[in-house]
């Protein structure tokens, strides 16, 4: 007689493992696809001297008289004979020699901002690109620390965390209950932005909270230890940069609390939905109850700034707008006037495992472009000048100009 109570060849919890390896192989072709031949991605996007001189703060007459007197070298005309535009290592260049660098002073502590909501899908780890990209344009070093083992931000860098990233390449071998290393200098690496850097991440980074978990009956006292060695770590690495975001799992473990006490800012993006602003409302509530305890167990937490920002925004819906301006209501000026509108341009980019700041010509139509990149400016900016504001600094006049 046939067993019916047998167990079959490949049972649906086994096809969990063989769905998660072929998406691995769709990625690393998406992967393929989307970066150069040595599957790192490139920074091709350029400016023009326009466009320069506005993220300079100042007129164009100045940029040519700087390369007609030889302090600055022009582009290389292309084999047409036309200027290509400015690249970022270009525009760093000039900032050095025109004295336009917005980098803080020595005695300016750098900003940690913590981009972080335990509801997932409001656009964490894009936010946490898109604003590291923006800062990079404006010409600050900055540093981004993939803390989630999801390591969206890992990929939207370029590297595939499954094929590309070790766990001893993570924040594991230093968060970990027996840790190989007593720094992150050995985590760091370069992007394709010659002023940002990266800790990336990988699902191996969730073996922290496995561990810190078992930790048996004196967990308390290691956690508090794993909490100081972030913040202590962090601050240590944070000095050869001006930003450093960090971008933590959307849930309220072990990696999160640790940089909830590491961070000196808090940046939450939201969806301009009801759930969201539901979730979002719990998670400050949570995250309020978390905090008196931390400092109840002698675990300082404080930010410099504490903002919101609407996510995902689609000025067409009106439910959107009912939403807006429930969270204007509720958050007052915790909550960032300018949003994140929706747009298709951001959609394709991630597609492409890029960030609008890193397209050299639009992917949709340029006025679709053209009105993206203007609200990320105008949207991103708002983060850039509570930083300033942390540091005493005025805010940055980007305006074009014509005079010398």
């Amino acid at each position: 007689m046939p067993q019916t109570d047998s167990i079959p060849a490949t049972s649906e919890a086994d096809r969990i493992g063989q769905l998660a390896e072929t998406g691995e192989r769709m990625i690393d072709r998406l992967r393929q696809k989307a970066f150069l031949p040595e599957s790192r991605k490139g920074l091709l996007v350029r400016y023009g001297i326009a466009e320069a001189a506005q993220h300079l703060g100042c007129s164009t007459n100045r940029i040519r008289m700087a390369e007609e007197d030889g302090r600055l070298p022009p582009p290389q005309p292309s084999e047409n004979g036309r200027r290509p535009g400015y690249s970022i290592d270009d525009l760093l260049t000039m900032r050095a020699v025109l004295g336009a660098s917005p980098a803080r002073d020595t005695d300016d502590k750098p900003a940690i901002i913590a981009v972080q909501n335990f509801k997932g899908g409001v656009g964490k780890s894009t936010v946490t690109t898109h604003l590291a990209h923006y800062f990079a344009v404006q010409g600050y070093k900055v540093l981004v620390v993939d803390c989630d083992s999801q390591a969206t931000t890992t990929t939207l860098f370029g590297f595939n965390p499954h094929f590309n990233i070790s766990r001893e390449e993570t924040l594991y071998p230093y968060l970990s209950i027996d840790p190989t290393q007593a720094d992150l200098l050995y985590a760091v690496k370069p992007t394709p932005w010659p002023n940002v850097d990266l800790i990336p991440s990988n699902l191996e980074l969730f073996d922290v909270e496995y561990e810190l978990a078992a930790s048996g009956a004196d967990g308390t006292s290691v956690l508090a230890t794993r909490f100081r060695k972030l913040k202590q770590g962090l601050a240590d690495l944070a000095r050869g940069y001006d930003i450093v975001l960090l971008d933590p799992p959307p849930a309220l473990g072990t990696i999160s609390l640790a940089v909830m006490q590491a961070a000196n800012a808090l940046l939450v993006p939201l969806a301009a939905t009801t759930p969201d602003f539901c979730s979002t409302v719990q998670f400050l509530s949570m995250m309020d109850q978390v905090i008196h305890q931390l400092r109840s167990a002698g675990i300082s937490v404080d930010y410099d700034f504490c903002r919101l920002i609407c996510s995902k925004f689609d000025a067409n819906d009106p439910s959107h707008a009912m939403v807006q301006q429930i969270m204007e209501q509720t958050f007052g000026p915790a909550l960032l006037p300018v949003p994140i509108l929706e747009s298709a341009e951001i959609s394709h980019a991630s597609l492409r495992m890029m960030t609008v700041y890193e397209l050299d010509r639009p992917i949709g139509t340029a006025k679709t472009h053209k009105r993206c990149r203007s609200n990320l400016d105008e949207a991103m900016a708002q983060v850039e000048q509570l930083v300033r504001r942390g540091w005493g600094r005025p805010a940055l006049l980007r305006e074009m100009g014509d005079a010398a």
